[in-house]
């Protein structure tokens, strides 16, 4: 939001200009209109102290007001200065500056001296400071021959500046011949003399060109002295040149290089004392020197050190306390302290002051007749004289007015008259300065005027002061009063506050505050009106702050600021950065209320601030964004403490990018074993810089540490330093031990091996021992290389062993490894389980029964047993199939299982085989058994041919599983009448050698349901169903209806014979008519020699499936039985010969045993239900059946 406001012509916003306007009258609050009679007021003036420079022209400036325009001269050096006998010298049309002209010809000195300006007019005369006029110097260095400095190392050295005198003084600074400022610290520092003072002296201060300059401001030149050598000796370097060479009284002092403790070098002795002036800076200094290097500690006596005025410098050798007053005054305490003792010295302060104002005098406005007073008082210290003038002079010199009388620093007035006007001047001094005010006394008689503009337009904000001007004179002073309001009465103090300027301010202005406000000011000699508007707004307000937002490095941030304000106003919202302007960069955009910036980095860690403004007010809100990332790495890793079995690790953090580093990982790498693999060692808190790390024997380590934080890891440190560590006898031996034969007559002995790092040493072995558990046999050993396994040979047929593997190295032996069991390799069992019968449980289930084998005859892991069945097939079929054979695996120890999933009235074979790890052993005697019948399927299909009016063959086929011997048909069937209700169900019991059925006097034009199953002496299977009509319907033949998929009713619709209808004859005449003209147009084309297209397509394109079998091709038919003869399914559609095929619903080997051979229980028992899917009965009755499908009426027609 970036709009700009345009003011309201004549209107002011009380919140700014009527507060400075304020200001200004109560300064001058008897500001006499330039249009009236008034003595002289000096406005601008040259300062007391003026320093020019000598190469520039010199104007001392003199301005000044009066009615009538004042005249100017000068005064120099106390005697009257003639401008016009001095071509050089020239004053400024209206006005009393002097312009000297010296750059041409002429000297700046020649016009030295002390100037003081006078403004005259018949009123009076006002007078300037007295303004002395200097030019400013910048003088060189004296030529001198500076001589080598030749000092021992820690001995103290002041190197002298003494800058020449300069005006004003110079700034002085030490740098090289190449001007870069020498390196201070509290071992080096200057003073504020300028010297360079060396607490002690180091190798490092060996130089030739230390260089002290001296820069003048005012003439901008630099100054420099002649280049200072040292040269510092080292006590080692004495011993071998001095004696030979040079005695101890050509060094720089003669004392020997020791530590000692703190010397001042400047102030000297134990007290010192320091004037300084009121207002100024106090400025104590402390240096000291000593080794090691003194500190300099601060205090006053009787008191405390001004906190807020209160500054070090110089590194705190220098004491700094701004604005002092006669309150600083004291004693000081530096203190100089190092190891071997310290020093101290006390500094007395007095402040002085020169003089300064308490009441400083005011013009003043009389009318005839009046009386009045001018006061001038000051202070300084000393106490500073008050001397009175007037017009200039000496007011004991003046002529005589009887209206007036002086009682010290007032100057009483009492009757004046026209000719009491005059301009009094009022001097302060003492020894340390002085203060010269100017203050007119003018007699006039004017009626009251209002200064300030009318019709004024204020606006404020609520809640916010309101300050309405009215800005008046007259002589006398007139008296105002406010109004609000055509009608108003006058306004009272108790909720207003009335200004002497003649300002009105409502402290809480309101919105009933708005309105018309009139001032009326009034004298003896008339009255005078204005009329100010003021409007009350609302205040902006930012009622969406900007949030605190913590980003990653290389994120993007939304700051948002949505302000309220007055609807009458326009609002302007700019966005800051610490206070300073947004960057001029792409990153960063405003969009509405939003700062947004994109791809943030480690500059962009700021406040920011939005502003919103109007032009009566302005509010802002900060937040802070917070930029961080993952820490940067640490660095300088360095190894201490090296030991045989551990070692310190310490490193630097790198910068935590803004959040705090929580934790460091340490990681090894081990060079001899794994190269280049990097391993966790340890984990250490954010707060620690050193780890103290076990290691391993026989390891080349390295390491390397990684910060993290809250943000996510840091890149790994530089590698630190290797570090080996000595051999040792392993510390542990291998894992994962394991004892089993691969064969009947060994035992493979397998183990996890060690790792490199685990070795402790070179020359890693494994000492392999074995010994068969149950016997009394010695251990037998063998020390094979760093291999994982070993084979025993010629061992018993699965035989336990006790197996041990121990890790050995060059230096030693591991521990006692642990012992394991384990055996010898398995051999197929010997014996076949006996005593098997079968229980039959139903059609379905049987339960096997057998007598377990003996332990010794497993000869390995008893696994389980393991049952084979078989369906043997009727002899009488022709096509036989392969006997499939299926398989059931009993988990344990078991005497008993159940076999799921049987046919019914099937002829089964079983035998069961004992199973180790090796495999399975022999089968035992095959047992025959059988199962009962069972509940047929459903009828292969049914077909519903042939109808009539009112008779309906049926047709059918054999279920494709009897499970028995079929007993009987069952046949229900029941009308559908025309409101969709089914009718009586009729029962019909079929002989089972039966395939078809004609259905005789049933009604005409009817459709029927038909529900139609198969019985065994185990019961009836499932059903099948057909829907008929006894008519054909408009031409179509009568056929199949599968029911609607999902309907509630049967539906019915009674249908016409179209046969009979005379249209339909007509029609099918013509059919004939048009074929047999067809039929003779071809066998003409034929017979003369014509070739019929399509008879060509189909030469061209003849289909494959329908060429002859060549006899050499290689196919051979495949065994099957009339399982794999069924008709196949098409989604839930009947076929289009309407045979129904019903599916299969024999239990499935899948929900039994483990495996792909089924699951059981603990006790063999078979674990599942058996569950069927029957069609639902049919409807007795009226009751509703299953909707009619479309199809069937299709397929209806034949």
């Amino acid at each position: 939001m970036r709009l700009k406001i345009m003011p309201l012509k004549k209107s002011f916003s009380v919140h700014r200009v009527p507060l400075i306007l304020f200001l200004c009258q109560v300064m001058s609050a008897l500001e006499v209109p330039l249009d009236l009679v008034q003595p002289p007021t000096i406005t601008r003036q040259s300062p007391k102290d003026y320093i020019i420079d000598p190469r520039e022209n010199i104007e001392i400036q003199c301005e000044a007001k009066g009615k009538p325009p004042p005249s100017f001269s000068w005064t120099r050096n106390g005697t009257h200065f003639d401008i016009d006998k001095d071509p050089l010298v020239k004053m400024l049309p209206n006005s009393g500056t002097l312009v000297i002209s010296i750059t041409i010809e002429g000297k700046a000195e020649s016009y030295e001296g002390v100037y003081q300006c006078t403004a005259r007019n018949e009123r009076g005369a006002a007078i300037s400071n007295n303004i002395v006029i200097r030019p400013s110097r910048s003088p060189l260095w004296t030529k001198e021959k500076l001589e080598q400095i030749t000092i021992l190392k820690g001995q103290s050295l002041v190197l002298p500046c003494r800058p020449p005198l300069g005006l004003p003084p110079p700034i002085i600074f030490w740098m090289d011949n190449s001007f870069q400022r020498l390196p201070q610290s509290e071992r080096v520092s200057q003073g504020l003399n300028g010297d360079l003072y060396f607490s002690n002296v180091l190798p490092e201060d060996t130089r030739e060109d230390y260089v002290c300059y001296a820069r003048f401001n005012h003439t901008q030149t630099i100054q420099q002295k002649q280049p200072i050598s040292v040269k510092v000796h080292s006590m080692d370097e004495l011993n071998d040149t001095i004696t030979a060479n040079l005695s101890d009284s050509e060094f720089y002092g003669a004392k020997s290089y020791i530590e000692r403790p703190p010397k001042l070098l400047t102030p000297e002795g134990r007290t010192s004392h320091k004037e300084e002036l009121r207002e100024n800076v106090l400025s104590l200094e402390c240096i000291a020197e000593g080794l090691p290097t003194p500190s300099i500690n601060w205090t006053k006596e009787d008191g405390e050190l001004p906190i807020n005025r209160t500054s070090y410098t110089n590194f705190r050798k220098t004491l700094n306390i701004n604005h002092v007053s006669e309150a600083d005054s004291g004693k000081y305490k530096c203190t100089a302290r190092n190891p071997l003792g310290f020093v101290e010295h006390t500094i007395s302060v007095t402040v002085k002051a020169a003089p300064y104002w308490i009441t400083a005098p005011k013009n003043l406005v009389l009318s005839p007749g009046e009386d009045g007073t001018l006061i001038c008082r000051a202070n300084g210290n000393p106490k500073p004289k008050i001397s009175w003038l007037t017009n200039g002079v000496p007011i004991e010199m003046a002529p005589d007015d009887p209206s007036r009388k002086i009682d010290g620093d007032t100057i009483l007035f009492s009757d004046v008259q026209e000719s009491s006007s005059a301009v009094y001047q009022c001097n302060a001094s003492n020894e340390y300065g002085y203060l010269l005010a100017n203050a007119f006394v003018n007699v006039l008689a004017e009626p009251p005027r209002i200064l300030t503009e009318a019709n004024l337009h204020y606006q404020v904000i609520t809640d916010r002061p309101a300050m309405l001007d009215c800005a008046f004179f007259g002589s006398p002073i007139p008296t105002i009063k406010w109004f609000k309001g055509t009608k108003g009465s006058v306004l009272q103090e108790n909720t207003y506050i009335f200004h002497d300027n003649g300002t009105l301010e409502i402290p809480v202005a309101q919105k009933d505050s708005a309105g018309t406000y009139t001032c009326v000011v009034r004298n003896k000699l008339g009255m005078a009106k204005n009329d100010v508007h003021l409007e009350i707004k609302e205040p902006t307000r930012i009622i969406k702050h900007p949030e605190y937002k913590v980003v990653q490095r290389g994120g993007k941030v939304s700051f948002e600021c949505k302000v309220k304000h007055d609807p009458t106003l326009i609002a302007t919202l700019t966005w800051l950065k610490d206070n300073g302007e947004l960057p001029n960069d792409g990153r960063f955009s405003i969009d509405n209320d939003h700062l947004v910036i994109m791809n943030i980095s480690d500059e962009d860690d700021a406040t920011y601030t939005c502003v919103a403004n109007t032009s009566l007010d302005i509010v802002s809100a900060s937040a802070v964004l917070r930029v961080v990332d993952r820490p940067n790495p640490p660095f300088d890793l360095e190894l201490t403490s090296l030991l045989e079995r551990s070692v310190q690790l310490s490193w630097i953090p790198g910068d935590e990018n803004n959040s705090p580093i929580t934790d460091f990982i340490i990681e090894y790498e081990d060079s001899l074993h794994e190269p280049g693999i990097w391993h966790h060692h340890s984990d250490v808190p954010g707060t620690q810089t050193t780890a103290e790390l076990k290691l391993s024997p026989y390891v080349k380590y390295s390491f390397r540490v990684i910060a993290v934080n809250s943000i996510g890891r840091s890149l790994p440190s530089e590698v630190s330093e290797y570090y080996m560590t000595k051999a040792a006898e392993p510390e542990e031996n291998p894992t994962a031990v394991e004892g089993i034969g691969s064969e009947p007559d060994n035992l493979v002995i397998t183990w996890q091996p060690l790792k490199g790092f685990d070795s402790n040493g070179p020359g890693l072995q494994y000492k392999v021992s074995w010994r068969q558990k149950d016997g009394d046999d010695e251990w037998t050993s063998v020390v094979v290389a760093n291999v994982s396994k070993y084979i025993v040979s010629g061992t018993p047929t699965f035989v336990p062993y006790l197996v041990k593997v121990q890790a050995l190295n060059d230096v030693g032996f591991a521990p006692e490894p642990v012992i394991i069991i384990g055996h010898s390799g398995e051999d197929l069992p010997m014996v076949a389980p006996s005593n098997v019968h079968v229980n039959v449980v139903n059609s379905t289930l049987a339960e096997v029964h057998w007598e377990p084998v003996p332990p010794k005859s497993i000869r390995g892991h008893l696994k389980g047993y393991r049952i084979y069945y078989w369906k043997v097939k009727n002899s009488s079929k022709r096509n036989k199939r392969h006997v499939e054979k299926k398989i059931l695996t009993f988990n344990g120890n078991k005497t008993h299982g159940m076999l799921p999933g049987l046919e019914p009235f099937s002829h089964y074979m079983l035998n069961v085989r004992v199973v180790n790890g090796k495999g399975e052993g022999p089968a035992s005697v095959d047992q025959v058994f059988n199962t009962p019948e069972g509940v047929p399927s459903a009828p292969l299909f049914l077909k519903i041919v042939n109808p009539t009016l009112d008779s309906l063959t049926l047709e059918w086929d054999p279920p494709s599983h009897p499970n028995g011997i079929l007993t009987a048909y069952t046949l229900k069937f029941q009308p559908i009448n025309s409101t969709h209700e089914l009718g009586p169900l009729v029962d019909i019991k079929i002989p089972a050698n039966m395939t078809s059925l004609i259905l005789r006097n049933l009604s005409y034009s009817t459709r029927y349901k038909f529900y139609f199953y198969a019985q065994t002496s185990a019961g009836s299977g499932s059903q099948i169903t057909e829907e008929a009509v006894t008519t054909v319907d408009e031409g179509k033949m009568a056929g199949v209806h599968p029911p609607a998929v999902g309907a509630d009713k049967a539906m019915a619709s009674r249908q016409v014979d179209i046969a009979t209808q005379g249209w339909f004859i007509g029609l099918m005449c013509a059919v004939a008519l048009l074929i047999l003209i067809l039929l003779i147009v071809c066998f003409i084309r034929r017979n003369k020699g014509g070739k019929y297209p399509v008879k060509e397509k189909e030469d061209a394109h003849a289909d494959p499936e329908i060429q002859p079998m060549k006899e050499d091709d290689g196919t051979f038919g495949e065994y099957s039985d009339a399982e794999d003869h069924k008709p196949s399914k098409k989604g839930s559609r009947t076929p289009s010969d309407r045979t129904v095929k019903k599916e299969d619903s024999d239990d499935s080997l899948v929900d039994y045993g483990e495996g792909v051979n089924g699951q059981f229980n603990e006790d063999g028992s078979f674990i599942g239900q058996y569950s069927g899917k029957k069609e639902k009965e049919p409807a007795e009755g009226n009751e509703s059946s299953e909707a009619p499908s479309p199809v069937n009426a299709m397929n209806s027609f034949v």
